[in-house]
């Protein structure tokens, strides 16, 4: 199990490293009723989600920006 100090950080996109901007983990975090979610209107490619370290997913969203991006192969 890895420890907590491999663990991404919820706040920054596991892809880019940038803030990701989730209202969801914002609301987590400071135990205040958040915006919806800027992704929950966007439409993220299999892809790219598919593209997210293993250690990252379920634990870290995406930012916009790499929400927004075509994968390359």
């Amino acid at each position: 199990m890895p420890s907590a100090a491999n663990l991404p950080n919820p706040q920054n996109c596991p892809l880019c490293g940038l803030p990701n901007l989730c209202a969801m983990e914002q609301a987590r975090r400071t135990g205040q009723a958040q915006a919806p979610c800027w992704c929950l209107a966007a439409n993220i490619l299999p892809a790219t989600l598919a593209s997210i370290p293993p250690a990252a997913r379920d634990l870290a969203c995406i930012c916009a920006a790499c929400a927004a991006k075509v994968p390359t192969v």
